[in-house]
């Protein structure tokens, strides 16, 4: 099978691409090459400055020779998601396009934005999308950032109703592991390595839960996509099986490092600021995945622990230049404790 990948050079994408070419099959990876990561020797680049994110330009040789699937690791909106529609309409026979969880309106309750009482979890393909839209617009710089055109929802609908080039859709999860560029397990790691005596957590973000996916797992997910059929015209959730409270994460993050100290869940105004969390914690974000493992056969490549493992060993050997906490902000915790 021939595979058109737009983007897939950063974080989630080498994972992705290697996973295809470990199955077979040919890649072309298109991208503006800012980012040139370990990919195996035969993959085809095709390097533009115009594939910076949205992505709305694509060269002839892109088609050269016609893709089966095409692969869109980050659709932001609607023009975008429309523009790579329109290209390879007639020229593939399906998109597969990663969207996130955050079009749920339990997204929306997280954040504020969405009036009523917490969404009932998990949520399968089905739960209510958000209405309102644009959730990170406010974060944009202006127009032409591409945060102000965010909105997956939108890129979801271009994807899956145009009328002749079938549209596979994944909901992503916060996504963890060896080059994550959010370092989302660094702040416990971290403190586990400094053999802090306690890792405090607001009271409320301690028993909140949020389907993660380490990131090897989530390469399976998306290359089981690509090459299985049975999925067009379907909507995937993907992460992991259960989804544990953040105390219970970080505990089997503990246990797997070694440390010797506790969870500590405290009341909002008992914390530190730089511990708050602004979100209403009540909301919790679990997905159902059983479609994305009934449907099409999906387990994950590696466990829980060994995902957690992987990713420890991988902050153990790079360090951050910024972001770790520090001095002041271990003092904080440490006149919080007494």
């Amino acid at each position: 099978m021939r595979v058109v990948v737009i983007g897939g050079t950063n974080f989630i994408g080498p994972y992705v691409v290697a996973t295809l070419h470990r199955l077979g099959h040919e890649i072309t990876v298109y991208h503006r090459g800012q980012h040139e990561p370990e990919l195996p020797r035969d993959v085809r680049h095709i390097h533009s400055p115009l594939a910076g994110i949205p992505v709305l330009y694509f060269p002839s040789e892109i088609s050269d020779p016609a893709p089966d699937v095409v692969l869109h690791m980050f659709p932001v909106g609607a023009d975008d998601a429309r523009a790579a529609m329109a290209r390879f309409a007639g020229v593939a026979r399906r998109m597969v396009a990663l969207s996130s969880g955050d079009v749920y309106r339990a997204y929306g309750r997280l954040l504020g934005t969405e009036p009523g009482p917490a969404e009932p979890v998990p949520l399968d393909e089905n739960a209510p999308l958000r209405e309102a839209l644009y959730p990170y617009r406010h974060m944009a710089a202006g127009p032409a950032d591409w945060t102000f055109h965010y909105e997956k929802i939108l890129a979801e609908r271009t994807v899956m109703r145009h009328p002749s080039l079938q549209g596979t859709v994944l909901r992503l999860p916060a996504v963890y592991g060896p080059g994550d560029p959010h370092r989302r397990l660094r702040p416990y790691i971290k403190r586990m390595d400094d053999r802090r005596p306690a890792i405090l957590l607001q009271s409320a973000q301690a028993e909140w839960r949020w389907t993660h996916g380490y990131v090897e797992n989530v390469a399976q997910a998306i290359a089981l996509a690509v090459v299985d059929d049975r999925g067009a015209g379907k909507i995937y959730n993907v992460g992991e099986a259960e989804t544990p409270t953040v105390a219970d994460r970080v505990r089997r993050i503990g246990g797997l490092a070694g440390w010797k100290g506790e969870v500590v869940s405290l009341a909002s105004d008992k914390l530190p600021p730089h511990l708050r969390s602004p979100h209403e914690s009540h909301q919790d974000l679990v997905v159902d995945t059983s479609r994305l493992r009934d449907e099409l056969g999906f387990t994950e490549v590696h466990s829980m622990d060994e995902g957690l493992r992987r990713t420890i060993e991988w902050e153990h050997a790079n360090s951050p230049t910024t972001g770790d906490p520090g001095v002041l902000e271990y003092a904080a915790e440490d006149a919080t404790m007494r």
